[in-house]
């Protein structure tokens, strides 16, 4: 089993003393982002954990987390999601200063193979055209060069929230094009691509309709089956089917909760609002086995 840690909120940012509660414990509780009374059970023992792949924008407050992961021997890599958009996009994101000082100390412990850098989600509006997105890849990637191997990139996907909150921002109406429809996209990867080739990087696209392998952005993977193979023998299948049409994400169980992340970003699918999130995170208890507290009419476990 492969345990995502989190598509849904930032644990390592966020979370990191619950986590290491549950490594304890040996296992968490699961609501279903669909139906809060479908619960499952999530087994975080070290037999029954082939590898661990965590989503985090700022992996410093995870040190504990990783002490403890080291100490077990768990498999496990790190996607780090840096983007460097800032206010109002990202408002509550760590400084991209903060982020590089932490990917450093990170690369330090696990190697650059084991950290993969999500340059997620290509978004065009005021300020962010074609030109500005190669000059701020570049700029991350001189910061990142020695720390990663690997770069995923994808372009927004407008779902009708996110569409909502975007048009709310000023010159809203301008974050409303699709990248990826637009002629330059192709042009674009491809620029992508040979700046993160000169810092000694390979580019990939994530789960994208569009096969953009002519402009050197092949598809690949968050949840890199094939990576995991290769540094850990870990022999995954190749598609997750809860996944979306188009992602190569190898199958997996993931612990977070949605509208719990604390960065705020206006573009995420898995947050309504920061400040519902921000409420919402108020009554999370480290020690207890979910994420957030479960009435006990929810403690219906599955397997």
């Amino acid at each position: 089993m492969i345990v995502s840690v989190s598509r849904r909120t930032d644990v390592p940012a966020f979370y990191g003393e619950w986590f290491v509660e549950r490594l304890r414990a040996g296992f968490c509780l699961v609501p279903s982002p669909f139906n809060r009374f479908q619960v499952s059970r999530v087994s975080l023992a070290r037999s029954d954990v082939d590898a661990l792949v965590f989503w985090t924008r700022f992996p410093a407050p995870f040190a504990p987390a990783f002490d403890a992961l080291d100490r077990r021997g768990d498999p496990y890599l790190v996607l780090l999601t840096l983007t460097g958009y800032g206010p109002p996009l990202e408002p509550g994101a760590p400084p991209v200063d903060d982020a590089l000082r932490a990917a450093r100390t990170l690369a330090d412990r696990i190697g650059r193979q084991r950290l993969i850098w999500r340059y997620d989600p290509i978004i065009f509006g005021p300020g962010l055209d074609p030109s500005s997105h190669l000059v701020r890849f570049a700029s991350l990637a001189t910061g990142l060069e020695g720390l990663v191997e690997a770069v995923r990139v994808s372009f927004i996907d407008l779902y009708r929230k996110t569409r909502r909150r975007l048009a709310a921002l000023p010159g809203g109406d301008a974050f409303q094009v699709d990248p990826a429809a637009t002629s330059g996209a192709g042009e674009l990867l491809a620029g992508l691509a040979r700046v993160a080739g000169e810092h000694g990087m390979s580019l990939s696209t994530c789960a994208e309709e569009r096969d953009w392998s002519a402009s050197d952005a092949p598809p690949g993977a968050c949840v890199d089956g094939a990576l995991l193979d290769r540094l850990f023998g870990v022999r995954a299948a190749a598609k997750d089917p809860g996944q979306r049409a188009h992602c190569r994400c190898a199958p997996s169980r993931d612990v977070g909760i949605p509208d719990t992340c604390l960065h705020g970003c206006v573009y995420c699918y898995a947050t309504s609002s920061h400040e519902f999130a921000a409420r919402r995170s108020t009554s999370h208890v480290p020690g207890q086995p979910s994420l957030l507290p479960l009435p006990e009419s929810d403690l219906r476990t599955g397997c």
